[in-house]
């Protein structure tokens, strides 16, 4: 279980900007691809301008949802279900093995070929500013995300407490996080063994699956975005608080590119778009990324891996380094557990990039108020945050050396 440790007295005067910083965004409505995240990214690029830095604003498209996709090819998959009973075999075969294929694509951010290519898409803004030395060779990315989740019955953290309370000592054992998403695929899987084999135990299961996804979606589609103060505003505000220790303290040998991403709660659409973008300007021999992303729970944390459908394991000298800066530090990581979700490092991760996640965790071992209503800017632990810039100022000049 994720516990607090108090180090020593933080800056009060990087606390007030976190802080402040996190409550102004957290007014704003930013759902991905809105007009609220259009507003939230030209204040984050102003922001980063008063620190003394060349911060651009990059237009990009994005669908904005993960639960129409997900929805719409789990309503494939059951009507596919229709089909095998009215004897439409290879009709039911094609319609459950394409909703197969494009729900795991969408997972485990590859192509997203259906949503790209059949669902309508809006702008999105990203924020980057580059800082460190221009000209070094070697360059760190710096990724965090400043829209918003949808709540959803799915995301209610009275589940986890009561398997806590429940069963703690298994629970405080696990290394890995309940993986909902799977649940997503279970339908369409289900449909093509159905399809393919007959029988009815199966097509019932493939029913309860994809109904019961359908439903999910809705539920989560029909919510309003959540304030998103943990996640992601505390690591918009680390960006901030790291371009002022930039500032102050320059680092030598190392560009360092601030980045702040749109739509990353659409399953990281903005960062596929900055990648598009800007990876073919990186030499994947010469760059780190770090996802900074919900650093405001009690703990931080630097898990084992991510991914929705499977684990991505880090980069562990990427992985070793930060835990020794926040070391020399004293301060505390968890990082005992692997990350059933996926962020913005797992975009860089498979283009083939050193990655690493530096989060936070709460008593339940998960980000808190994840996805919740109470994600709220009064609910932040500010000193995590600021532990998270630290912890960051001496990774980079780790890597500097």
């Amino acid at each position: 279980m994720a516990t607090r440790t108090v180090h020593g007295p933080h800056d009060p005067e990087l606390l007030a900007d976190l802080e402040r910083a996190v409550h102004h965004l957290a007014s704003i409505d930013r759902p991905s691809a809105s007009e609220g995240e259009t507003r939230a990214a030209l204040w984050i690029a102003d922001a980063l301008r008063e620190l003394g830095l060349d911060a651009q604003v990059e237009a990009e498209r994005a669908h904005g949802t993960y639960w129409w996709p997900i929805g719409l090819l789990n309503a494939a998959a059951l009507w596919s279900l229709r089909q095998a009973r009215r004897g439409r075999r290879l009709r039911a075969l094609t319609l459950a093995a394409v909703a197969t294929a494009a729900v795991v694509d969408d997972l485990d951010h590859r192509h997203r070929w259906f949503r790209r290519a059949l669902l309508p898409h809006r702008p999105t803004h990203n924020v980057t500013a580059v800082a460190g030395d221009p000209q070094a060779e070697h360059t760190v990315v710096i990724v965090a995300h400043h829209d918003a989740a949808h709540s959803g019955a799915i995301f209610d953290p009275a589940l986890p407490r009561w398997l806590q309370a429940r069963f703690p000592d298994a629970y405080d054992r696990t290394i890995f996080h309940p993986p909902l998403l799977w649940l997503t695929v279970f339908g369409p899987i289900l449909a093509l063994l159905a399809a393919a084999r007959g029988g009815s135990r199966a097509f019932r299961a493939a029913q309860v699956f994809t109904v019961g996804t359908i439903l999910a979606m809705a539920d989560i589609g029909r919510r309003p975005a959540v304030p998103g103060a943990n996640d992601n505003l505390t690591g918009v505000a680390t960006l901030l608080g790291l371009a002022r220790r930039l500032r102050d303290a320059p680092v030598e040998g190392l560009r360092v590119l601030l980045v702040s991403v749109g739509s990353e709660e659409s399953f990281s659409e903005g960062m596929a778009a900055w990648g598009r973008r800007h990876f073919p300007e990186l030499a994947r021999d010469r760059t780190w990324v770090v996802a900074v992303d919900t650093v405001g729970s009690p703990t931080l944390a630097i898990p084992l891996s991510e991914g929705f459908l499977r684990a991505y394991d880090y980069d562990p000298g990427l992985r070793r380094d930060a835990i020794e800066a926040a070391g020399a530090h004293g301060i505390e990581l968890a990082g005992d557990f692997r990350f059933s979700f996926a962020t913005d490092a797992q975009i860089a991760r498979h283009a083939g990039y050193p990655t690493l996640l530096l989060g936070s965790v709460d008593e339940l071992r998960s980000p808190a108020n994840y996805h919740w209503p109470t994600d709220t800017a009064e609910n932040v632990d500010y000193g995590t945050v600021a532990e998270a810039v630290t912890v960051l100022d001496g990774l980079l000049r780790r890597l500097s050396r």
